[in-house]
């Protein structure tokens, strides 16, 4: 058996980690997970920086991914395989949100001609579990597994604004925001206030904080005991819809989804 290094030792103490985890999964997800930080290939090197590992233990991690077909590499340089899609098809197919929200995100795209995504928060990101768009929309990138900051999208204050309050402040201790665009709110306090009105009026519009020339306006959808589990968005192109055309086109036939959404849901 594979000795733990010191601090993974101290950090499976730290955590109160039995002794059935596994420490080879976790780097080998680590490793897998790396390749969505930058784009394009990378090297042995790049991977072991950016997931923190000795470059054995990467090299390890890489030729069992690259073994079961989830990555590839030239010699130099690895990618990851169109296999990894598996995966996320695994979660679609097996969770019941996203076979009944990609139908509503499909007609309400139809309907008004905008792109319309659902997410879920994972950590300090919004990911993108239905996606629906007319072509001229489709962004690079955009679409079913895509990650935008939480702070500075709707779907994200949307999602922020259901957390209960201990759990909100924990995710502002450790926020370090960057301004995405321009216009990007960066001040903490300000985010806070974002997401308060948020929570108290239901719905969040953002105006080009998350991409240039984009609004978006989101709704939270709920399940049957009103938790939330997932927001819904529609975005548009500035020159096609001001501010408050997005609220009075749309906000309330996206409400009405939401409802319909979570008659569904069991």
């Amino acid at each position: 058996m594979a000795k733990l290094r010191s601090q993974d030792a101290a950090a499976r103490i730290e955590n109160g980690l039995g002794p059935d985890f596994s420490e080879a999964l976790a780097r080998g997800l680590a490793v897998l997970t790396a390749f969505g930080t930058e784009r394009g290939p990378l090297t042995l090197s790049d991977i072991a920086r950016l997931v923190d590992l000795p470059r054995a233990t990467t090299r390890r991690a890489l030729y069992t991914l690259t073994h079961l077909g989830f990555a590839e590499s030239d010699g130099k340089l690895y990618r990851l395989t169109p296999k990894v899609l598996t995966l996320a098809g695994s979660y679609l197919l097996s969770n019941q949100i996203s076979t009944i929200l990609q139908p509503a995100c499909d007609a309400l795209s139809a309907e008004f001609g905008e792109a319309v995504s659902a997410a879920v928060l994972l950590d300090d990101q919004v990911v993108m579990i239905a996606h629906a768009s007319p072509q001229r929309l489709m962004a690079a990138g955009a679409g079913i597994g895509f990650r935008v900051p939480a702070y500075c999208s709707a779907l994200g204050r949307v999602l922020l604004a259901a957390l209960p309050d201990l759990a909100l402040d924990r995710y502002f201790e450790v926020l370090m925001p960057v301004a995405v665009t321009a216009v990007t709110i960066t001040d903490k306090a300000a985010l806070r206030a974002a997401v308060l009105e948020t929570r108290t009026r239901g719905y969040a519009l953002v105006d080009q904080e998350a991409e240039s020339g984009f609004r978006s306006l989101a709704v939270p959808i709920r399940r049957y005991d009103g938790r939330v589990i997932a927001a819904m968005n529609i975005g548009a192109r500035v020159e096609r819809s001001s501010v408050e055309d997005m609220v009075a086109a749309h906000l309330e036939r996206l409400c009405a989804v939401s409802d319909e959404i979570c008659r569904q849901l069991i």
